[in-house]
């Protein structure tokens, strides 16, 4: 019989049939007349802990001999093996732990049982006991199981082997599988606190107060409790992971363009996400298209969806991907409208006759209210503006309120982990004037004019800036606002500072002029008159020279400036090696009027009538016209012909890079940067597109399109910084990853230096009103402070020769 050591011990073994598995099947008539209706009741929710512990063990058990060994040891494999550790433990997470826990907590309470039977005082303290040991495993368990569901349903649909796997285990004989599929068992964990939870507060209910339990179980009962609440953030989390991974995973981008996310960082989430419908006008009719909107936390995607044949759903990205750094939110509170779509007999029935009766009276056009809303990218806010319909107000309100919050929080995280620090050094003394500005000698403040160009310097010991503005140019101590215009050069077009050679080169107009840095010190310290300059002064171009840009650069030991002279029908490039006056002997070595501080350097190359710009490399010039580059020897300009980039030799047999070359034709080259030791990034004011050594283009063609269009760049160790006219862009070099925006207004790069750790300077109007607003605009001048060291791939010496292609 059952009530009997024997039939305890089937009990404990799992082998008396379920409906022989009550209490009262185990326990002598006369001694469950002689409890008491309470205490029988109490006991048999006793014996329900007893019997669920037991099944809960089984199954735990069941998910190891059924699922997680077979598949670990299929033959053929079910799961390749460098993916096969990884997917178990994604897919079972830490169950062989819980499983553990629960195998100690069971043999413990079988022992009471055993020990005890048929009256077990309490089985709290071992559940108590065991709750505080099991309590992390189970909340980790928890948090991850959507990402395990999410892992299962990913490789069933995609791997036949894994579905063909599951398929044949559960249809396997063992009584303990009951039907159940893997995504039953996997949830186990998850249910099994919540009901643990109301067995023990039946028990609870049935405990006399003077009972022992009636302390040990509140507490108990409070400790699974804030385990299954705390939890629960941890489980939404997850399920917005699992969504997001069901976005990236189906995305489809346009092809050639390179578009970096950074999907794959551990914080990436998705926000929110839903249908909205925007409004598209044909001839005759406002057609309806149904959007699927996903709010990230650093991208909103406008997407289309799709059910490809084999029923796989793709999401079409039909608009570029808005960085939220760019988004901006328009009117949230516009009237609705009523959205009517025509019925296929409306759209065939012509445009006159019936047709036109079915538009006057609203036939055969379903009707529905929808309410609009209006993004906008701030870099392009007319031809990147969109209307969104949300179905109704409240959706409408979400939307907005998803919208605020993810703005909020990214615009603080970003503040709070900038790759470039803004650094004010100056705003308030320069000044532009506006249409209130007044002029005159009781003005005020004095408007000096835009501020075209800065650099810094040191001299004896202090740390100068020098501006360059319509005005002419000042100097001062860095930090100070004691400004001194010590030349009356108007609106100079750049200044570089050849800090060892105590030069100041000055491209003013047409001219290239060189100043000592030393006296231009003592002059704004007013320790020299400003008419002492005129003895350093060196036209380092020659007086009938137009020059049209200039560039300073290191080659090898040397500093070299170079700089274009404009013909009729061309351009003409010289390089100039920067000397001591020392090196230089008594006798100049050019000619009695030419510069004693520079000396020619190779012979002069004619250019291309659009060259505008040049780029110092490693042992090449890289020098920009029209929408191409030139790589070329600056020992030598006309020796060998110049190595045109990117190279679109094979366009006419390759569709991408043909798609490629019209987008390249079709904008400005601003320069080229140095990714990696096999590959560049060729910079141009609207993409970067990637060539390897010779300068084939590589990444299949890919391009990386620029958020606004620059009309300047810089490299600081692995980021690319864009200057447009509002904006300043900071991406990675190696992928194209936007990682940084600086928003100002009349942005402009002032010097990017000849080497990275030279000061960064950019300009943009500043913030310091005049005097009852009558001094007009104030010019901020600002240096850019990288906050991070940024270490290259692979060290710029650790390959030599690399570059000898273009022998840089």
């Amino acid at each position: 019989s059952l009530d009997s050591e024997e039939g305890l011990r089937r009990f404990q073994a799992g082998q008396v049939p379920e409906k022989d598995e009550q209490w009262h099947r185990f326990v002598p008539p006369e001694a469950i007349d002689a409890l008491g209706k309470h205490e029988v009741e109490r006991q048999s929710v006793i014996w329900e802990v007893f019997t669920s512990e037991r099944d809960y063990v089984s199954d735990l058990e069941l998910i190891r001999d059924i699922f997680i060994e077979p598949l670990r040891n299929a033959q053929p494999e079910v799961i390749p093996q460098p993916r096969l550790h990884g997917f178990i433990t994604e897919l079972f997470w830490n169950i062989d732990k819980i499983r553990a826990h629960h195998q100690r907590m069971l043999a413990s309470l079988f022992n009471r049982q055993r020990e005890q039977h048929p009256l077990v005082s309490s089985v709290a303290d071992i559940v108590l006991d065991n709750a505080l040991l099991f309590m992390s495993d189970y909340e980790s368990y928890i948090k991850h199981s959507p990402l395990s569901l999410s892992r299962h349903r990913t490789e069933l649909a995609r791997n036949p082997a894994y579905a063909a796997f599951l398929a044949t285990q559960t249809a396997r004989a063992d009584p303990r599988l009951r039907r159940r599929d893997l995504k039953t068992l996997l949830s186990r964990p998850v249910t099994r606190l919540p009901r643990l939870k109301l067995l023990l507060e039946r028990v609870h209910s049935r405990t006399d107060p003077e009972h022992p339990d009636a302390e040990t179980l509140p507490l108990l009962l409070t400790v699974l409790g804030d385990l299954v609440k705390s939890a629960e953030p941890g489980i939404a989390v997850a399920e917005g992971k699992v969504g997001f991974w069901d976005v990236c995973e189906s995305l489809v981008y346009s092809r050639g363009e390179i578009i970096d996310m950074d999907l794959y960082d551990d914080s990436r989430t998705l926000i929110y996400s839903g249908p909205l419908a925007r409004k598209s006008r044909s001839d005759n009719w406002h057609s309806w298209s149904e959007l699927l909107v996903a709010l990230l936390d650093n991208y909103l995607l406008l997407l289309r969806e799709e059910t490809r044949p084999n029923g796989a759903v793709k999401r079409l990205v039909i608009s570029r991907p808005i960085p939220l750094d760019y988004l901006r939110l328009g009117s949230f509170t516009d009237p609705p409208d009523t959205r009517r779509e025509r019925s296929a007999d409306n759209a065939s029935s012509g445009g006159l006759g019936l047709g036109l009766l079915h538009s006057l009276t609203g036939g055969g056009a379903a009707r529905e209210e929808v309410f609009p809303f209006t993004l906008y990218h701030a870099g392009a806010k007319s031809a990147r503006r969109y209307t969104l319909w949300a179905p109704s107000a409240a959706a409408r309100r979400r939307w907005h309120d998803a919208l605020v919050d993810a703005l909020g929080v990214r615009r603080v995280r970003q503040e709070a982990n900038m790759w470039f620090a803004p650094q004010v050094l100056n705003d308030g003394f320069f000044r532009v004037g506006s249409p209130r500005a007044v002029q005159g000698p009781d003005a005020g403040t004095k408007l000096t004019g835009r501020v075209a160009c800065a650099v810094l310097f040191s001299s004896a010991g202090k740390h100068f800036l020098a501006v360059g503005c319509a005005d002419g140019i000042y100097v001062a101590v860095r930090g100070q606002d004691s400004f001194m215009r010590v030349l009356s050069l108007a609106s100079p077009t750049a200044l570089i500072a050849l800090q060892e050679f105590n030069k100041l080169l000055v491209h003013h107009e047409a001219t290239l002029l060189s100043y000592s840095l030393d006296l231009l010190a003592r002059v704004a310290l007013t320790q020299a008159p400003a008419r002492s300059l005129a003895a350093s002064l060196e036209h380092v171009a020659p007086l009938d020279a137009s020059v049209a840009f200039c560039r300073a650069g290191r080659f090898g030991e040397r500093t070299l400036v170079v700089y274009a002279a404009k013909g009729f029908l061309q351009m003409t490039l010289h390089a100039l090696e920067v000397v001591h006056i020392a090196e230089t002997g008594a006798v100049p070595r050019r000619s009695q009027t030419g510069p004693l501080g520079f000396r020619s350097f190779g012979s002069p190359f004619n250019a291309p009538r659009d060259t505008h710009d040049a780029t110092f490399l490693a042992k090449s010039v890289a020098v920009c016209a029209g929408s191409s580059i030139l790589i070329l020897k600056p020992t030598d300009f006309a020796s060998a012909p110049p190595t045109v980039v990117p190279d679109f030799a094979q366009a006419s047999l390759n569709t991408p890079m043909a798609s490629l070359k019209a987008r390249c034709e079709d904008a400005r080259v601003l320069g080229i940067v140095r990714q990696d030791t096999s590959e560049l990034l060729v910079v141009y004011d609207d993409i970067g597109c990637y060539v390897d050594k010779y300068g084939t283009p590589s990444r299949s063609s890919g391009y990386v399109r620029w958020e606004t269009k620059a009309a300047a760049y810089a490299q600081r160790g692995g980021h690319l910084l864009l200057f447009s006219s509002a904006f300043v862009e900071v991406r990675q070099v190696a992928t194209g990853r936007l990682v940084q925006v600086i928003e100002g207004q009349d942005v402009r790069l002032l010097h990017a230096g000849l080497a990275e750790k030279d000061a960064l300077l950019v300009g943009w109007t500043g913030e310091r009103a005049g005097q009852a607003g009558q001094a007009g605009a104030s010019e901020r001048i600002v240096e850019l402070v990288q906050t991070a060291e940024i270490a290259p791939a692979t060290p710029s010496s650790a390959v030599q020769g690399v570059w000898d292609e273009w022998d840089m």
